[in-house]
């Protein structure tokens, strides 16, 4: 039986309890305890109930199944968290790397924005005359002049 435990105990504490549940009968925990940052399903117990002679019989090749897929468990947990913390990684990096694509296209865009404003303040500053914003109106949605209030007032009455 400990033959069989000890690629488990290679890497963490092992906890077995064995009580009575009858006169013929013996339940068996085998419960790993868990390392620091550790996935939680490397610490499921193990648990045989039966007699005291299919015990000695069967235990042993029952822990060194267990044993065994609990390696397997942590190294297929071991490979996924690196494969996600690499796919991570390259996100982040295709990220920055579009961010930069982004701000260089603004940056060549900038420019002939910034030529194209020079200019036109650069023609505006010429002889022509700024036009006053009473004679050209809003976009021409509305009249150039609008009307003022119309007087409801009668002479010398109130207005309602």
């Amino acid at each position: 039986m400990f033959v069989e435990l000890m690629p488990l105990l290679a890497s963490r504490t092992v906890l077995i309890t064995v009580a009575k549940v009858d006169d013929r009968t013996l339940r068996v925990n085998v419960i790993p305890h868990a390392k620091a940052d550790e996935n939680p399903a490397l610490t499921t117990p193990l648990s045989y109930t039966g007699p005291p002679e299919e015990l000695d019989a069967e235990l042993g090749k029952h822990l060194a199944g267990y044993a065994q897929i609990h390696q397997q468990t942590g190294s297929t947990l071991a490979e996924a968290k690196a494969t996600m913390e690499a796919a991570a990684k390259a996100a982040q990096e295709e990220a920055k790397r579009k961010a930069e694509e982004r701000k260089k296209a603004v940056q060549k865009q900038s420019p002939t924005a910034t030529t194209a404003a020079s200019a036109s303040s650069a023609s505006s500053t010429s002889a022509e005359p700024e036009p006053s914003p009473t004679s050209t109106g809003t976009l021409g949605l509305f009249p150039a002049t609008t009307p003022g209030p119309t007087s409801t007032q009668a002479k010398g009455g109130l207005a309602l």
